[in-house]
């Protein structure tokens, strides 16, 4: 950490970003879901959740859905845990909501941590090779690609697994727009989705996501919800396609969610039953990301998600 950085480590009293005079950030993108993002090399930065808040803060701060923070994982303590199954794990993504909460990980966040850690010549990731980070959702391996990266996003599971499996629905949700509660299906993606199939973009229009759908049961940790529309038809070329929007624990809506189209083309492939396919494109507002369903190295099936990466802005808190 240079001295300008460390002076504001060491001022770090009021919630708001006057306090946090000579940071250094940069602000980037996945598919429109925004992140401030902070090289902390030498792990002495500590952030509030005021003040992440205040960063985050689209009106008097630089703006975000999130903030990542670039940490090496030996400073953690749940970086320190992880690198004992995976010691190639050097830099862990701390990934914060934008009111400041901790959150597992986010799989768009994944994507720009890796183009940050790139651009601010923390790592070499020529294309076609991999990398391991650490995230609070567990490593993650991400591909350079031609066009941004892939993610191993790990194992998907279901939340409710004995209600999933038997009445494909464990949930209701309501939301502002939406005349009644729908039945709902609630994924794992190292952290938690509840998925609502809507019949018509009309409808997927009209939802409100201004305040939080209510869900019925929650997922312990509560939960995101994807509302999401097939398409018609559902498979072309042997690629599903679905349309998304999302509402954020800690945030609101947001222009995409990573993890969310992963555990929206969970539940549209299970709903879909036999033949439904392995590649899926999923239309969010910010543009268009890629998932697939392969065989992981456990013998587990894991999700991939690909999308482009944008840093948009670097500068220094004044």
């Amino acid at each position: 950490m240079d001295e300008t950085l460390a002076a504001a480590a060491d001022h770090l009293a009021a919630g708001d970003t006057a306090a946090l005079a000579g940071l250094k950030f940069s602000k980037g993108h996945g598919t429109g879901n925004d992140f401030v993002l902070i090289a902390d090399p030498n792990g002495t930065l500590s952030l509030s959740p005021e003040h992440v808040a205040a960063l985050c803060d689209r009106h008097r701060g630089i703006g975000g859905d999130g903030l990542i923070r670039a940490v090496p994982s030996r400073l953690l303590p749940e970086g320190q845990e992880l690198l004992a199954a995976h010691p190639d794990a050097e830099w862990f993504m701390d990934y914060r909501n934008g009111d400041g909460s901790l959150s597992e990980m986010c799989g768009n966040g994944v994507r720009v941590f890796v183009h940050f850690l790139i651009a601010e010549g923390l790592v070499d990731l020529p294309a076609g090779e991999s990398l391991v980070i650490g995230t609070r959702g567990g490593a993650k391996t991400i591909v350079r690609t031609a066009a941004g990266y892939a993610v191993d996003m790990g194992p998907w599971e279901f939340i409710f697994p004995g209600e999933a499996t038997a009445r494909a629905m464990d949930s209701l949700v309501s939301a502002e727009g939406l005349e009644v509660a729908r039945p709902a299906l609630s994924v794992s993606m190292g952290n938690p989705h509840t998925v609502v199939a809507l019949a018509e973009t009309a409808e997927l229009e009209a939802t409100q996501l201004f305040t939080a759908p209510r869900v019925d049961p929650t997922p312990p940790h509560g939960t995101n919800v994807e509302f999401v529309v097939p398409s018609e038809p559902l498979v072309h070329d042997g690629t599903g396609t679905i349309t998304m929007r999302v509402h954020e624990r800690g945030v609101g809506e947001t222009q995409s969610c990573g993890t969310g189209a992963c555990a929206a083309a969970v539940a549209i492939r299970h709903w879909a039953g036999q033949g439904a396919p392995d590649a899926w494109n999923v239309h969010v507002p910010g543009g268009v990301v890629g998932v697939k369903f392969f065989l992981g190295p456990e013998g587990h099936e894991h999700v991939e998600l690909s999308g482009p990466a944008v840093i948009v802005a670097s500068g220094t808190l004044s």
